[in-house]
């Protein structure tokens, strides 16, 4: 396999994309658990901590896919 062979570039963007959402989950998971979850975690989430956690994760989930739309509409 060449270093410019299509199958090697199409390989390299599909694990760049992989690493991209690992990423984005990462930082949703962060920034949501911060958000949402205030005291110590019991062995499951209060009905309040399991909808702010759905509810944020949501809101960075559209934020994203707008932010993604607006870059590529400036290409």
């Amino acid at each position: 396999m060449s270093f410019n062979s299509p199958e090697l570039q199409n390989l390299l963007e599909q694990e760049k994309q992989r690493a991209m959402v690992n990423e984005m989950v990462s930082k949703m998971t962060s920034a949501c658990w911060d958000k949402c979850v205030t005291g110590a975690p019991g062995s499951k989430f209060s009905n309040s901590e399991a909808a702010c956690l759905q509810n944020c994760a949501q809101r960075y989930v559209e934020m994203s896919m707008l932010i993604m739309k607006r870059f590529q509409s400036m290409q």
